[in-house]
Formats: C-alpha cells, structure tokens, sequence
C-alpha cells in the first residue's frame, strides 16, 4: 500500500527558507532598544513627578544603560535560542516547518487544507490547516510543542529568508487552490 508522501522521481525540488542570525538579532535590538529607552524615559518623568528629579549623574547612566542593555539582552536572546530559529522546507513530500525554539512538524500536501499569512514585517505568521489532525506528524528532537492555534499551526516567518512574499508564491505554485 503506497504511503501519501510516496514520491516518484527525484526529490531534489526543496526549497528552503530560515531565519538569519544577524536579521533576528538587529529586530530583537530595536525592539529591546525602543521599549527599554521608553520605559527610562518613563522613570525620569516618574522621579519629576514625586519631586526627586533626575541629576546630570543620573542622565549619563540611563543614557548608558540605553546604550548596553538592549545590545546585551538581545545577544543573550540569541546565544539561549541557539540554532533553533524558525525554518521551512517545501518538497514534493510536502511542508516540514518549525517555530522559532520549537519540534518540526511534517505535513504533505494532500493534508493541507489553507495555508495564509497574517499580519505585516517581522511579526509576519504562516498559518497552515491540515485537512485533518491526523496528517500532521510532530517530529521528535529538542525544543517545545509546536506552535498551535486550536487545529492550525504557526510559523514566524516575518524574517525569513526569502520573504514572506517568495514562501506565498513557492505554496501558491504547490497548492494553488489553498493559498
């Protein structure tokens, strides 16, 4: 009895799309950077309001302290996720994705029901509905669950390269009546 994911012919059509170190780690500077800075600059209004304002001495240290936390606090982020930023394959065989710290999951093409992108930039998801809970297979290895939203799972793939755009297409020409 053939298996659904029985391919013949070569199976060297892969198409790969990850995230890059760098690319995740600029993003996760700036948004560090733009909630530190804010939340210093919602302190020193905090100590004018009760009558303690800030010194010159005070002003050069939150100004370091917006310098080297974000740097610091983003490279840490990277160094604890390790390899084990978010990617995506698409083969004859199917999708084989896996969230940012999470289990890959194997679903074939004939499982898939929709597949869609919501929101914009870096905080773009894929979102895939299998035709049924049984096609997609969960795979074994370090990191968490994968990434669920009642029967659908998702993927970040705001920063992956190539753009989220150039995934839409490689599933639109794979499933063109379910992008």
């Amino acid at each position: 009895m053939a298996h659904i994911d029985e391919v013949l012919g070569p199976d060297d059509d892969t198409v790969t799309f990850f995230q890059p170190r760098a690319m995740v780690y600029v993003t996760m500077l700036w948004v560090i950077a733009a909630v530190w800075v804010t939340t210093l600059g919602l302190f020193a209004l905090l100590r004018v309001a009760i009558g303690d304002p800030p010194t010159a001495g005070d002003l050069i240290v939150g100004l370091e302290l917006a310098l080297i936390v974000p740097v610091v606090l983003s490279a840490l982020i990277i160094v604890v996720v390790g390899n084990r930023l978010g990617w995506l394959h698409s083969s004859m065989r199917g999708l084989d994705f896996a969230a940012t710290g999470r289990r890959p999951v194997h679903i074939p093409w004939a499982g898939i029901a929709e597949v869609a992108l919501r929101y914009r930039g870096p905080f773009t998801e894929l979102v895939i509905t299998p035709a049924d809970a049984d096609f997609a297979e969960p795979g074994d290895g370090p990191g968490r669950a994968p990434r669920r939203r009642g029967d659908t799972y998702l993927v970040d793939v705001g920063l992956m390269s190539p753009a989220p755009e150039v995934l839409l297409a490689e599933l639109h020409r794979r499933l063109p009546t379910k992008v």
